[in-house]
């Protein structure tokens, strides 16, 4: 009887450890996502932007073709703030993230990048990136 508890409990524990290992990586998921679009419009190559957002109508890709023209820089693309609106979502979720970053020699760009997570932690969940803003002012929030 004792081992079946102990079998029990430790099978509870593996599934619980399995469900907030999927609910942690949906955030890493999203940093990883926002940041190679951050990169790709650093390096000025708005076809990748592109790629990696959901927009599909004239005034967002003309959006990212200006932030990739305006904001391209030399360097390492470094962030230095990170606030997600979807951080730790249970369920499904859109909301901007605000990012702050910067490159070696160039003052801190702030921008809203607009998230949606789908799905829910059992399921699992898809981080889908839909608009990046223009900068926006240094204590701004996004809308």
């Amino acid at each position: 009887m004792k081992r079946l508890i102990v079998v029990a409990g430790v099978v509870v524990f593996l599934v619980l450890s399995v469900i907030v290992a999927r609910w942690l990586n949906a955030d890493t998921v999203e940093r990883g996502a926002v940041t190679e679009l951050l990169r790709a419009q650093a390096r000025g190559d708005p076809n990748t932007m592109l790629g990696r957002l959901e927009c599909s109508d004239a005034s967002c890709e003309a959006l990212v073709r200006a932030n990739a023209k305006r904001l391209k820089a030399p360097g390492e693309l470094k962030i230095a703030l990170y606030q997600s609106g979807t951080s730790h979502a249970l369920k499904a979720r859109t909301k901007p993230t605000r990012v702050v970053w910067f490159t070696p020699g160039k003052l801190t760009t702030v921008q809203c990048v607009l998230v949606r997570r789908t799905g829910n932690v059992l399921a699992g969940t898809t981080v889908s990136l839909l608009r990046l803003s223009a900068p926006i002012g240094r204590e701004s929030s996004c809308p």
